[in-house]
């Protein structure tokens, strides 16, 4: 599932920390900016991508340790690839979850497809792709 292929037009790691959530807004920012995306399309993607790192720094590394979080953006033709990555056990549903369950629902209505799985390097990986055209 890996962007092997294709040089991303962005690429960030981070530690999983609340912190750089703030990081991956401003950037993708940024990329929109230097791409001329439509406002609100801007805004669904940095919504979704916001859900997306969210997610791991909230579930990702349970142990309490901050593992990477690494975000990677193409453009590819009128759509935008975005990567989240994250080095924890996977997607699974948890009892103890500390979320309402309201994060993957939600990326879905603001992309095009969503992929949930795991990378090439055994990452867990959301890859959502955006339409930037309407």
């Amino acid at each position: 599932m890996t962007l092997a292929t294709t040089t991303p037009d962005m690429e960030l790691a981070l530690p999983a920390r609340a912190a750089n959530i703030a990081v991956v807004r401003h950037a993708l920012g940024a990329l929109g900016e230097a791409f001329a995306v439509d406002e609100q399309i801007l805004a669904n993607i940095r919504l979704a991508v916001t859900e997306a790192c969210t997610n791991v720094v909230v579930h990702a590394y349970p142990d309490g340790h901050e593992g990477p979080l690494e975000i990677c953006a193409t453009l590819q033709e009128e759509k935008l690839v975005v990567v989240v990555r994250d080095q924890g056990p996977g997607i699974a549903p948890r009892a103890d979850s500390p979320g309402l369950g309201l994060g993957l629902p939600l990326i879905a209505s603001l992309t095009e497809s969503v992929l949930l799985g795991r990378d090439d390097d055994d990452r867990t990986e959301v890859r959502m792709t955006f339409a930037l055209s309407t």
